[in-house]
């Protein structure tokens, strides 16, 4: 069967980059794509930052102390995720998935355990969150990737 070879102009170029034909135009550098992703990354550190310190002081004044712990938090964070998305990449489907629902379960369970529960019920939703989170990106990868385990997307 005898198929035609792309020319200049069309969707040659963007198949050679790794992108689908049909994608829109790329109108950014890859520069600004690096630059807005650790923006929203440090940006997600500090809300979740906020957010612990938030959980921890019960309602009480903000203290320095508290300001503390929630910058720590937060570059935790930040830390781990950076992290997690490098070793990720280098997984099999599988593991991408379990590393992923590992950090999700571990976030949601510390976020839980500050606010003071028996830490039975923080162990037990972390675990659930942590299942659920790998099953669903199990089936993202595993649906988006071709026979041999490669990307498609």
């Amino acid at each position: 069967m005898a198929h035609a070879i792309p020319t200049t102009g069309t969707s040659a170029g963007a198949a050679a980059r790794g992108r689908p034909p049909n994608a829109l135009p790329d109108v950014f550098s890859e520069r600004t794509h690096v630059a807005v992703r650790w923006t929203l990354l440090v940006m997600a550190g500090l809300l979740y930052g906020y957010w612990a310190a938030s959980i921890s002081r019960r309602g009480g004044p903000v203290t320095g102390w508290n300001l503390l712990f929630g910058f720590m938090t937060a570059l935790a964070f930040v830390v781990l995720y950076a992290v997690v998305r490098v070793l990720a990449q280098r997984l099999p489907r599988e593991g991408h998935a379990v590393l992923w629902g590992a950090f999700a379960g571990s976030a949601v369970g510390f976020l839980y355990s500050r606010s003071g529960v028996a830490m039975f019920t923080c162990v037990l939703v972390s675990l659930l969150v942590a299942a659920a989170v790998t099953g669903a990106l199990f089936y993202r990868y595993y649906t988006c990737e071709d026979a041999e385990g490669h990307r498609i997307t």
